[in-house]
């Protein structure tokens, strides 16, 4: 039964994270983006990214509070799902916005801190998503798990992406910056040990 339940929960995290780029193309094939489809797609990619690396740092602290271990081998998907939006949110950036000219791309990073500190969230990710893999793990040891750690500084960095780029009505990346940070603390030993008290 187990085992069951795992699967069914494995085809919704696939079905619900696959589900909103097959409405942007279905979309995009419909031309229904709006009058400007390139910023709505970057917008929409760089949203789904967000939540699905939120939904990925929720697993642990779903297993802190309530015990359920399955949700652990959820983080692995919903990361690289949230890596796959974030890739197609900088190819949308570097390939529509500025035709992968690398001249532009490197002044835009520079001279725009949002765009500079969403590159960095990307670059920690990039090597995150490669080192996924099982090979990997037994590979790298003990540093893999030191290497995945870098989640949490992206996570951090892509809430001041998105601070940043907003500039005026900041309440929505705030509310998201507050789940980041709420999340972030049920890592820490003195609230893992509370929350194992309260659990016994």
């Amino acid at each position: 039964m187990k085992k069951r339940v795992n699967w069914w929960i494995l085809l919704a995290v696939h079905t619900g994270s696959l589900t909103p780029l097959v409405v942007m193309l279905w979309d995009y094939w419909r031309d229904q983006l709006t009058v400007n489809p390139i910023q709505k797609v970057t917008l929409l990619t760089g949203w789904y990214a967000l939540v699905l690396l939120i939904l990925s740092l929720a697993c642990t602290p779903l297993n802190i509070l309530f015990g359920w271990r399955w949700a652990l081998s959820l983080r692995k998907w919903l990361g690289l799902y949230a890596f796959m939006y974030a890739a197609i949110h900088f190819l949308i950036f570097s390939g529509l916005d500025y035709g992968f000219d690398p001249a532009l791309i490197g002044e835009t990073i520079v001279e725009k801190p949002f765009v500079l500190v969403g590159f960095a969230a990307f670059l920690i990710l990039t090597p995150l998503a490669i080192t996924s893999t099982k090979g990997w793990m037994r590979r790298l040891g003990k540093n893999w798990k030191r290497l995945h750690y870098g989640v949490y500084l992206a996570a951090v960095l892509v809430i001041i992406h998105f601070v940043w780029l907003v500039k005026a009505d900041i309440r929505r990346p705030l509310l998201y910056g507050a789940v980041v940070a709420l999340l972030l603390a049920f890592r820490l030993p003195p609230v893992r040990r509370w929350v194992a008290k309260l659990r016994r």
